[in-house]
């Protein structure tokens, strides 16, 4: 608990980290906006958390300061010093991003889905499908945010870690669309993080999709689990 409450203290104090959370609102609101004012018919729901596209990339940066801040400054020795149990520490850093970007993601959803409504009147916002959707979608950026600190203490540099993550995320999916063979295609979008995890979003033809919309998030999850388990034993076993 000690170790959290620390986490806490210092994601709070640092520079920036509300601004950060903020963008994340913004950049995911405006993208929805901006995509279901462009479109006509389709899966409006979708359309209207295209944003999260966007969102994730910032979720990504402030996971990576949270973890490379302290290395980049050897503020890391003070934390290994007041929170000698290594496993402590990459734990208490993921849980305060896990919250942090849930609550930043709950608001982006429900504003850019009300947002969306406003622009296209036909969005119902009830149902199960588009239930499943927004809080899917804000699952999906908990998973972001889990990914990028595992990768941020393998790495233990900030733009290293956002680089990396950015990588998986973006040009895994664009070079999966760029595939010729359809099923080698098929096969990709099912195992990138990106267009495997997004699949939660879809409420309107779900069984055209590569991957179903929970096993696409099951796919996201075990990217982030193997992220963290490797960023762990990488910390454990360093000097810091």
């Amino acid at each position: 608990m000690n170790a959290l409450r620390a986490e806490w203290t210092k994601f709070r104090t640092a520079p920036g980290n509300l601004w950060l959370l903020t963008a994340v609102v913004v950049v995911t609101v405006a993208g929805g906006a901006a995509t279901i004012a462009s479109v006509r018919t389709g899966d409006l729901a979708e359309y209207s958390l295209t944003g999260v596209q966007l969102g994730q990339a910032v979720v990504a940066i402030i996971a990576a300061l949270t973890v490379g801040g302290e290395y980049r400054t050897d503020m890391i020795h003070t934390t290994l010093t007041a929170t000698p149990r290594r496993i402590t520490v990459p734990a208490a850093k993921a849980v305060v991003v896990a919250g942090v970007v849930a609550v930043s993601g709950a608001v982006s959803v429900a504003v850019s889905l009300l947002v969306g409504r406003e622009i296209r009147p036909g969005l119902a916002l009830g149902g199960e499908a588009v239930l499943r959707a927004a809080y899917g979608s804000v699952l999906y950026l908990i998973l972001i945010g889990l990914l990028t600190v595992g990768v941020a203490f393998a790495v233990r540099d900030t733009a290293a870690a956002i680089g990396v993550v950015l990588g998986l995320l973006y040009v895994f999916t664009v070079v999966a669309q760029m595939v010729p063979d359809p099923e080698v295609r098929t096969d990709l979008k099912r195992i990138a993080p990106m267009s495997a995890g997004l699949a939660i979003q879809a409420t309107r033809d779900v069984a055209d999709q590569p991957v179903a919309p929970w096993d696409g998030l099951g796919v996201l999850a075990l990217w982030a689990a193997g992220s963290l388990l490797a960023g762990g034993v990488s910390f454990r076993l360093r000097d810091a």
